[in-house]
């Protein structure tokens, strides 16, 4: 007899899951979803209303002789579920979690009711989340601490407004003066949601383009917009009518503008990266003047005050290293000319907002283990600038980052985004002569943060660090095995991993210890076939270090201070070490830089944001001899590697339309793209000693925008 097909389509709300075809649909609507998380629902919706186990789920996730790490895989599962059908722990409406036992469907399958349904559960869930760069871990506790040890913690009711899938997140969202629109984009534009109803439309722009923000006018029928025609225009300021009409550019080379509550001024920010500042101008784009910003300087966001004659900032400076930015959240009054800063943490993010009432909305990252999460925090502020009172309230809690926060016209709904990024090690056959990388193997199963640095010296395992249990650890995997074997454990983050030049010891560093107040980086040396670390040597500003290869016995590493960056030659073995060049300048940070596997040559680059010609620099060792390879047609260099014959270089750059592409660069300059990522986000690529191999990163990334009401 045939199967009935009814059976296979179990219907809950406005989603229907089809067993057989392994689908979720929303109004009859495709939503993706990863195979795992359709497997939890799938078991979910066999048993409503009752607890399915964790046991019972790894069971079904993972046959017994697989070695996963199981906590972890179910955790992020589970969350990539809630994320498709716009759940969320706090505040369940699908899927209950009860502590260390499982989960439960709160909801009717097919009309049936549900049995022994309880009332959601409101306590917090702890998980931990993925962010966009690498955080040093060392003093974020006592830092954390500080400003929010008796914080008040509120809870409002979170409702998730767009659904985008993972790796085409939401750029950016900011709901209407009245409450009743949200204004998104993404990769195909803006678009136009009614936030009741979720009907939406795209909205037109003539000259196509890239929109990276928006947030909106007074009137309520214009959006600010930063945009870039072209992946090699600086971006700009434009208006957009959001109901129809023509838009038109306010400002070039600006961007992440905010208008004024009468409507009459736009502030906005102006500069690469490192040299970042805020200016002023007049709404139909007259009377530009800079109004704040020091070279070294990043301008995360900027908000205006309800009166409309201060403003709020969050900027941040890399004065004490490349991991541990100094962040700080100021209001500068426009009439005055002065600042005052309310908060300097170096946990501080990028999310902004003012209320009418007062309310200063920030994003603060959360304590270890959780340290790649952020969550939402209110303080009071008078109307002369300065802190009223009283301690830092809390809005959200849970997991992924919380960023771009805008707030209706009368305070009472705000929008954020909640964005995770997942970095991934892959690996890669390489073809003579540097041609397309066939298709990538995924190296590291679980959904952290991995980052691989070096190979063993028979180029059959990648040694990497990864987050997986809570701090940055050493790992070393082989290619043809599903999981790692842990080299350095630890209280402290393995900040970067490197061989000798004989191969016989991996060097590392490690963050700063807590007890440590001049954040002293130690540079450890421990041998390949085990044994016990030896600390190398001990200084505040290590960033960056790498070792040719036997017969070569060259090792550098780079230092840094607050205007300087210095590279030294090292020796591993007793830690002695003689200067070899200084960069001078507040923009150290923006080299990145590989040695040859002969030790002969630096090859040094620097990274730049706007658009432009790619430079990559080369610098003998010996006699200081330095010559510029120009990549016409790439911008914006973010890493780059020598192949291990030493006769190229694997470069991660930009593509003229924006596509992320790994290359291989030979010494005259010109470039074959080896692999393009149009999606995530690529980063380097490390190849094994014999050159057969490359071990690369790229990070998927989800964002969507929701809706705290009756704020």
């Amino acid at each position: 007899m045939p199967e009935n097909p009814i059976k296979d389509v179990i219907r809950f709300g406005t989603f229907e899951a089809d067993l057989r075809a392994g689908e979720l649909r929303r109004n009859g609507i495709k939503i993706r979803l990863q195979e795992q998380p359709f497997q939890v629902l799938a078991m979910l919706l066999e048993r409503p209303g009752e607890i399915v186990t964790r046991e019972e789920l790894h069971c079904r996730l993972w046959p017994a002789d697989t070695f996963v790490d199981f906590d972890h895989g179910l955790n992020a599962a589970v969350k990539r579920l809630r994320d498709a059908l716009g759940d969320s722990a706090e505040n369940p409406r699908f899927i209950e979690t009860l502590a260390r036992r499982g989960y439960r469907l709160l909801v009717l399958v097919n009309g049936a009711a549900r049995e022994n349904a309880p009332l959601p559960h409101a306590g917090p869930s702890w998980r931990v989340g993925l962010a966009a760069v690498v955080l040093l871990l060392a003093g974020i506790i006592a830092g954390w601490h500080a400003g929010h040890r008796s914080a008040a913690a509120v809870r409002f009711t979170e409702r998730r407004l767009t659904a985008n899938p993972e790796n085409d997140p939401v750029f950016s969202a900011a709901i209407s003066p009245d409450g009743k629109y949200l204004a998104f984009t993404g990769r195909t534009g803006i678009f136009l949601r009614a936030v009741e109803t979720g009907e939406t439309h795209p909205v037109t722009i003539p000259d196509g383009g890239k929109t990276h923000l928006v947030s909106w006018f007074p009137d309520g029928s214009h959006v600010l917009a930063t945009r870039s025609s072209s992946a090699t225009e600086k971006p700009s300021l434009w208006s957009v009518s959001v109901f129809g009409g023509a838009s038109r550019k306010l400002m070039d080379a600006a961007e992440r503008g905010a208008v004024s509550p009468d409507g009459a001024q736009i502030v906005f920010v102006r500069g690469d990266y490192g040299h970042e500042e805020i200016w002023q101008m007049q709404s139909d784009g007259q009377h530009a003047r800079r109004i704040l910003g020091q070279p070294g300087e990043n301008c995360e966001s900027v908000v205006w005050s309800p009166g409309g004659n201060r403003i709020a900032f969050v900027r941040s400076a890399y004065r004490k290293g490349w991991e541990e930015a100094d962040v700080s959240l100021g209001i500068y009054d426009l009439v005055g000319g002065k600042t005052n800063y309310l908060l300097s943490n170096g946990q501080l993010r990028a999310a902004l907002a003012w209320s009418p009432d007062g309310r200063l909305i920030y994003s603060l990252a959360e304590p270890p283990p959780n340290q790649n999460d952020s969550n939402l925090w209110a303080i009071k502020v008078d109307a002369r600038g300065n802190q009223a009172g009283g301690q830092p309230v809390r809005l959200t809690s849970g997991p992924d980052g919380k960023m771009r926060a805008s707030l209706s016209g009368d305070g009472k709904r705000l929008t954020f985004l909640r964005w995770t990024e997942s970095p991934a090690i892959y690996v890669s056959e390489v073809e003579p002569g540097g041609g397309r990388l066939p298709l990538l193997k995924r190296l590291s199963l679980d959904e952290r943060r991995n980052f691989p640095y070096t190979w063993t010296p028979d180029g059959k395992s990648v040694v990497f660090t990864s987050d997986r249990d809570g701090v940055f650890h050493l790992f070393k995997q082989a290619i043809d095995q599903p999981a790692p074997d842990l080299l350095v454990g630890g209280d402290q983050s393995v900040t970067l991993a490197r061989l000798n030049a004989d191969s016989s010891a991996i060097l590392y560093t490690l963050s700063p210890a807590l007890h440590d107040t001049d954040r002293r980086v130690r540079l450890m040396r421990m041998p390949l076939s085990g044994g016990t670390p030896q600390l190398v040597f001990a200084e505040p500003g290590i960033n960056n270090f790498q070792c040719a290869r036997s017969p070569s016995k060259v090792c550098i590493v780079s230092e840094f201070s607050a205007n300087h960056l210095d590279l030294f030659i090292f020796d591993p073995a007793n830690g002695e070490k003689r200067q070899l060049r200084r960069f001078e300048g507040s923009d150290w940070y923006l080299y990145n830089w590989t040695l040859s596997p002969d030790g002969s040559t630096l090859a040094l680059a620097k990274y730049q944001r706007l658009p432009g010609p790619a430079d990559i620099r080369l610098l003998r060792i010996t006699g200081g001899k330095e010559r510029v390879l120009t990549l016409k047609d790439w911008n914006g260099i973010s890493s780059l590697d020598w192949a291990a014959d030493g006769r190229s270089i694997w470069v991660t750059a930009s593509s003229p339309t924006g596509i992320q592409t790994l290359l291989h660069v030979d010494l005259r300059g010109a470039a074959k793209p080896a692999f393009q990522e149009p999606e995530k986000y690529l980063g380097w690529a490390i190849p094994s000693p014999d050159g057969r191999h490359v071990a690369l990163w790229e990070a998927s990334s989800s964002s969507n925008a929701w809706l705290l009401d009756g704020f």
